[in-house]
């Protein structure tokens, strides 16, 4: 298993962005709000890209901001074979909600959760269940 994430995997461009964001269904796993959308799979991306943010308005230190982007896409870097892939492409954005920095453990959870409800309402129990079984083997 490659625990790596490559520049291919993030969302770039105007046009997924804005389709990400008017189009995309959303739930909120705290500390993260998570809007997502199923698109055709495309060759040349791979089967999920990500997009992180961190709103100015709650976050004001710049320092901190680009701390707590880091932490979540190596949370996402770590765990993201949990997500269930199906025959689609998977644009995810991650939009931070606290208004107070978080440590490493706080977001891991976060994001372990977000992975678990992005998987069950993709692909129903049965990935659900092979999370659980995964989980269990590590």
């Amino acid at each position: 298993m490659q625990f790596t994430f490559k520049k291919n995997e993030r969302i770039t461009g105007e046009k997924r962005i804005e389709s990400l964001f008017s189009n995309g269904q959303s739930f909120v796993a705290y500390p993260m709000r998570v809007i997502f959308v199923k698109t055709a799979l495309i060759a040349d991306l791979p089967p999920v890209s990500i997009l992180v943010s961190v709103p100015k308005k709650r976050i004001k230190s710049a320092v901190q901001r680009n701390r707590i982007k880091r932490l979540i896409r190596e949370t996402y870097r770590l765990n993201k074979h949990l997500i269930a892939t199906c025959d689609c492409h998977l644009d995810v954005a991650f939009v931070y909600v606290k208004d107070e920095l978080s440590d490493y453990a706080t977001i891991e959870k976060g994001m372990l959760k977000t992975l678990k409800t992005l998987t069950r309402s993709l692909s129903g129990a049965e990935a659900q269940q092979q999370i659980e079984k995964q989980q269990e083997s590590c």
